[in-house]
């Protein structure tokens, strides 16, 4: 018995997306999703990866069959039937693939809103005015790399400000020496913003962290306790913010497995945020060329137990207390000067003699 053509393209049908489906929810071409927000970006992906692969295996699939249906015969050298056109078949081919771009276009923005990189309301922080309406293109692009006088606040300014409060990473940025861009007329901050999730809108972080990219290290400041550190550890569970700049380049803040990526640049305060949600020691990598040795601009990111992180910020603060009281140069008061100073003056070709001649 004969199958009809319906039937089989049914049945193809049915084949292709079990194998589109199943392909696209198992491919492990991603690392571990360590965020909630990386889920919601991993959901993006394997719709995209279940449409290409669907459509893959039909183009390919007709490709292979026509090939070979169609092939030429041994003896027919008869030119084939002029065909000109089919325009239900062009229609349908052109709609669907609208279709699939529209709906993933709006999927993308849904997942982009989530994860907090949408703010509907940020524009009116920066009300449009009558002269950035009157304002060419060029001239409003302009505004994104000078900082021309005006009498508005800065918002960007008064992030670093913000910033600076805090002594620690009043250490290590050099926020005094580069000027803080001025926002664009009727758009806001010019600083790259992926703020809190639509349920969080409005409400502080759990945890503050700022990050200064510089070549080629990180440094990690915690306002909240005063730590500096090379690494970052942050708790499972509570939401952190990063708040990023550079010292000279621009770098870019990206965890694989947090699915994030945010540009650091002099002159500009950027944010992130992102709940952690799994446990284990990640690589923060900077993709952004920015020198030689841009490959090695690497530091790690220790997700942990809320148990763990508390005692990793004691631990932290006991070191740098320690630090610090071995900086200071406390002589005992049984040891003279010049027997207190031996120690660190015999490498420098001091002698004792001469220490005890200075201080008669």
């Amino acid at each position: 018995m004969k199958i009809p053509s319906s039937i089989w393209t049914l049945l193809i049908g049915i084949v292709l997306t079990l194998i589109s489906f199943w392909y696209g929810q198992n491919h492990d071409l991603l690392p571990a999703a360590a965020t909630d927000e990386a889920v919601l970006v991993d959901g993006l992906f394997n719709a995209m990866m279940i449409v290409s692969t669907g459509i893959f295996l039909l183009v390919e699939g007709i490709l292979i069959y026509s090939a070979f249906k169609y092939r030429r015969r041994a003896g027919d050298n008869e030119d084939g039937p002029p065909v000109e056109g089919n325009v239900p078949l062009e229609i349908l081919w052109t709609a669907i693939p609208a279709i699939i771009v529209l709906g993933i276009s709006v999927y993308s923005f849904d997942v982009y809103n989530e994860i907090g990189g949408f703010d509907p309301h940020a524009i009116h922080e920066a009300p449009m005015n009558q002269e950035s309406m009157r304002m060419p293109g060029s001239a409003m692009a302009a505004t994104l790399s000078d900082t021309p006088p005006s009498t508005e606040p800065n918002l960007n300014q008064e992030k670093s400000d913000e910033a600076m409060q805090d002594p620690a990473t009043a250490e290590v940025r050099n926020a005094d020496q580069i000027p803080q861009l001025r926002n664009a007329p009727g758009v806001g901050s010019v600083a790259p913003t992926i703020g809190g999730s639509p349920d969080r809108a409005g409400k502080p972080p759990e945890l503050r962290v700022n990050v200064t990219g510089l070549q080629y290290a990180w440094i990690f400041t915690y306002p909240e306790t005063g730590i500096t550190t090379s690494e970052m550890h942050v708790p499972i569970g509570r939401e952190v913010q990063i708040n990023m700049t550079a010292n000279d380049v621009i770098h870019a803040f990206w965890v694989p497995e947090f699915r994030l990526k945010q540009d650091a640049i002099p002159g500009r305060q950027s944010e992130i945020r992102f709940t952690p949600k799994k446990a284990g020691d990640y690589t923060l990598i900077c993709a952004e060329l920015c020198g030689p040795y841009h490959g090695a601009m690497r530091a790690s990111v220790v997700v942990e137990t809320e148990e763990a992180f508390e005692k990793w910020q004691q631990e932290q603060l006991v070191a740098s207390k320690e630090t610090l009281n071995q900086a200071v140069a406390v002589n005992p008061a049984n040891l003279s000067p010049n027997e207190f100073l031996a120690p660190y003056t015999k490498d420098m070709g001091i002698q004792p003699e001469m220490l005890h001649q200075i201080h008669k």
